[in-house]
């Protein structure tokens, strides 16, 4: 029973890391319940790594989904702008994989072009909404990874033992 559901945790942590690619998928928290089954199966990290990476993903999840709207700001985008990316975003969901790149883009062009902006800076700031977009990702596939590399070692390390 215990390889049965080790193997259920790895096939999650693995899930996980492609859902971190897309962001229909909340590949985090399915990352997390692989890492959780391990640890009901045969307990090998501590309390604080536990609970360190569940507050780590709440953290990472709020982020993913203003990071491309504070990038907006910085690259001159205003309230329109921010407002229009999260728009988009939302919007973004009825049409995955595409529309969660291009809704948050759209989403910022038409917000500043709204609010009076001109097109190139209109364009600036949907430019960075899309890299705010990519660096929340990046930090999704590197946390993802991370839970990949502990549930890995963990594993390799129990089946060592058992022989």
């Amino acid at each position: 029973m215990e390889l049965i559901l080790l193997i259920i945790g790895a096939l999650l942590v693995l899930f996980g890391f492609v859902g971190s690619f897309l962001p229909i998928v909340p590949g985090l928290p399915i990352s997390l319940l692989g890492i959780l089954i391990m640890q009901w199966t045969i307990a090998p990290f501590s309390s604080a790594f536990i609970w360190g990476w569940t507050l780590a993903i709440v953290l990472f999840s709020i982020l993913d989904n203003f990071i491309p709207a504070l990038t907006s700001q910085k690259t001159g985008g205003t309230r329109y702008g921010f407002w229009g990316s999260l728009l988009g975003m939302i919007f973004g969901i009825g049409f995955p994989p595409i529309g969660f790149v291009i809704g948050p883009l759209v989403g910022a062009f038409l917000g500043e072009i709204i609010g009076g902006q001109g097109q190139r800076q209109s364009l600036r700031a949907a430019w960075g909404s899309f890299l705010g977009f990519m660096v929340a990702t990046g930090i999704k596939v590197i946390a993802a990874l991370i839970l990949c590399w502990h549930y890995g070692t963990e594993l390799i390390q129990w089946v060592m033992s058992q022989f």
